[in-house]
């Protein structure tokens, strides 16, 4: 038994891993891995979420809390979520890994994503929205919901996010 601490307690100095553990069990199996990317990355995405409040007031003049839950805006909560998570990874694992390598060409993809695809899908919502506004209201269309416009990020969006989420990444890192 006292073996197997030795042996985790050494697998767990070498990887940097900490865990939280239970004083009640008799086991001494971790309760919650303590995963910072994890961690970092989640926090970046609330942190990203929460900040949309305020820049939507800043632009709109109005406050709007359903903007903490819809998709695109200022910052990219997308951005920031993977940017996070390759910062924590890369300062964890070091930055020649193959973790470091998957999680840097999804941050990239995802960011191309919100600014390409996500973007032009959302202004093309927007122009349907104004077809279908502008049917006479015999048409089978004239009362169908609207399409979701908001969907993408601006370029700047997505570099505001990616900022964030390296900030968030690094501070949390130094807490460690």
């Amino acid at each position: 038994m006292e073996a197997a601490a030795a042996a985790r307690d050494l697998v767990s100095s070498r990887t940097g891993a900490q865990t939280i553990t239970t004083s009640s069990s008799s086991s001494s199996a971790p309760l919650l891995p303590y995963n910072l990317p994890l961690l970092s990355a989640l926090l970046a995405c609330a942190l990203a979420q929460f900040l949309k409040l305020f820049t939507t007031w800043y632009k709109e003049k109005r406050w709007d809390s359903k903007r903490m839950l819809d998709s695109g805006g200022m910052p990219s909560s997308h951005s920031a979520t993977v940017t996070a998570l390759a910062v924590a990874v890369g300062l964890q694992e070091g930055s020649g890994s193959p973790a470091f390598a998957i999680v840097v060409v999804l941050a990239c993809v995802v960011m191309y994503d919100a600014s390409g695809v996500r973007l032009h899908a959302g202004r093309q919502a927007e122009l349907l929205n104004q077809i279908v506004c502008e049917f006479p209201p015999e048409h089978p269309l004239s009362s169908s919901r609207p399409l979701r416009e908001l969907l993408g990020h601006t370029p700047l969006q997505v570099v505001a996010g990616a900022i964030l989420g390296c900030i968030v990444g690094y501070l949390m890192r130094n807490t460690d």
